[in-house]
């Protein structure tokens, strides 16, 4: 489909820190054209993805190699409501990296180099653990923990070749679901897994949710209670939904606001960590060392909180993520074209947010999303629901083509 590099770039957004499941797999060379491949494993499907810098390729792979031709469309329009909704198409980002520009000349400094970072909206469950493994870590760590707890508990889904390498096959993990992770068991083979303390904190975490909200099924959705409860938390309140991450064994203050910004919509909410704090210091006058490690208590965490959603604006959380990418280390050479093609600056004279919007969206294969407080019209996140449970949905253009008076919404809501 085509969408700019500029609203979405995945070498930047799933290599910053936010999610841990993805594979990147480099292309064989060409002169042009997408240079790698990623691909993240859902309940009954493997999404792969490639992008050029006008273009977003997308494609899924099923366990059952030859699906009834009836399907296809119906699991195309599933995969791209996915797509619409994990990475959270329906924001604007140019229009975000254009506010944050006018409001604070740091980050207008890093717009051009680091384009197109924008905050996944993951499953709560997985964000749960994965954040819990975060603690005193980094991301190549995380990520080889995680898919290390995939591949030991749940059984491949199915095999893709590697691009570079037809010959060989690799095997495709889910994510385990909470009764699964809750068994008494589970600590001390994390441990051998290489977890250490945090073995302990997910097998706790796991059995509370089990224990307080269960793990029954429904007919119509195979996700488990506990993991509909999770989900449930996007419709709460951010201090209430904080509140009950609290309780989970091995979530402090900064693993529940990476969860409450990265799965459950709270787009206000900026984690902070020592990271952030010299971040602060270095950048927005913050008192502190912009070097050493600082004693992270209460009342600086609400001030850094405070200083940093005063300068950035209610997509705070956002605009902390573009910053902490331009921050890493591992982003010190970053290019933000995500294809071998250089990316030429635009001469285009600048038009309004409305219009650039509706040309980006507009291209798409289904009808537009009505942005707002509920951000995706009711059809697509019941698809993109259904699509993580393993379930069939209902995405005829029908189902999804918006109303005369969503569509006069819409535009309220984006002037």
């Amino acid at each position: 489909m085509p969408f700019s590099s500029l609203q979405l770039n995945l070498a930047a957004v799933l290599k910053c820190g936010q999610s841990f499941r993805w594979s990147i797999l480099p292309l064989p060379a060409t002169e042009a054209g997408p240079t790698h491949e990623y691909r993240l494993c859902l309940r009954d499907r493997v999404v792969c993805l490639r992008q050029a810098t006008d273009t977003l390729f997308y494609r899924a792979a099923f366990p059952d190699p030859q699906p009834p031709q009836s399907q296809l469309a119906q699991r195309d329009a599933e995969t791209l409501a996915w797509l619409r909704d994990y990475f959270q198409l329906d924001i604007d980002l140019v229009w975000l990296y254009d506010q944050w520009s006018e409001r604070d000349k740091v980050l207008a400094r890093f717009r051009d180099r680091f384009t197109g970072i924008r905050v996944l909206r993951q499953d709560p469950w997985e964000n749960v653990v994965s954040f819990i493994c975060s603690s005193n870590n980094n991301i190549s760590r995380i990520t080889k923990m995680v898919q290390g707890l995939c591949n030991h508990y749940s059984p491949p889904l199915l095999s893709l070749p590697d691009p570079s390498n037809p010959s060989l096959f690799l095997p495709y993990h889910p994510f385990p679901p909470p009764s699964t992770l809750a068994q008494p068991d589970v600590s001390t083979t994390l441990r051998t897994l290489g977890f250490g303390y945090r073995a302990a904190f997910i097998q706790k975490t796991a059995k509370y949710l089990v224990d307080i909200h269960g793990s029954n099924t429904l007919i119509d959705d195979p996700s488990e209670a506990s993991e509909r409860w999770l989900r449930g938390l996007r419709s709460t309140s951010t201090a209430d939904a904080r509140e009950e991450l609290l309780k989970l064994t091995g979530v402090g203050r900064k693993v529940a606001d990476c969860i409450l910004l990265m799965s459950l919509n709270k787009k206000e909410v900026v984690p902070v960590d020592t990271h952030v704090h010299q971040i602060a210091v270095k950048y927005y006058g913050m008192k502190g060392s912009s070097s050493g490690k600082t004693n992270m208590t209460p009342k600086l965490y609400e001030e850094l909180n405070a200083k940093l959603v005063s300068i950035w604006g209610d997509y705070a959380g956002w605009a902390h993520c573009v910053m902490f990418a331009a921050d890493l280390k591992s982003f010190a050479d970053f290019n933000a074209t995500p294809s071998s093609s250089p990316q030429k600056k635009s001469t285009t004279p600048k038009r309004k947010r409305e219009d650039r919007l509706k040309d980006e969206v507009d291209c798409l294969p289904t009808p537009p999303i009505t942005p707002g407080p509920t951000t995706l019209s009711r059809a697509a996140i019941e698809a993109a629901s259904a699509i993580l449970k393993g379930e069939p949905c209902d995405l005829s253009p029908e189902t999804v083509q918006l109303s005369v008076a969503e569509r006069v919404k819409r535009r309220r809501n984006v002037k």
